[in-house]
């Protein structure tokens, strides 16, 4: 089992900024791909980001690209997304997630590993 923590998220207003983190409790196979997801009230949990931590290849919803940059921090097996330019759109609760798979995009079935999610809300 990979077990996956938090941080970050919050209130903030609209155009500001946030930076989430996720550490991961190993760094192995299972761990290949890790991304973020969002649900927002009423809506369907979608992907968000994501990144190849053996390569660095990232991805971006086109919602949040241009204005998030996702990185991963190989010694902490530690996972960030900073988004920039918020918007109440943005508010929703934001999962971690991590799998073996080599797809690293917004497909939530390639993940096998779930954090709890943490909120964030902006305000207009």
């Amino acid at each position: 089992q990979v077990h996956l923590v938090e941080s970050g998220g919050g209130s903030v207003e609209a155009g500001g900024s946030v930076t989430l983190s996720c550490s991961a409790s190993e760094y192995s196979d299972r761990t290949k791909c890790m991304g973020w997801f969002r649900q927002a009230p009423g809506k369907e949990r979608e992907g968000v980001a994501a990144i190849y931590t053996r390569g660095g290849y990232t991805y971006y919803v086109d919602a949040v690209m241009g204005r998030s940059t996702i990185s991963y921090d190989k010694d902490k097996n530690t996972m960030h997304l900073q988004m920039n330019k918020l918007r109440p759109e943005d508010t929703g609760v934001y999962f971690c997630a991590t799998g073996g798979s080599a797809y690293c995009q917004e497909d939530a079935s390639e993940y096998e590993y779930w954090g709890q999610g943490t909120q964030v809300t902006v305000s207009s």
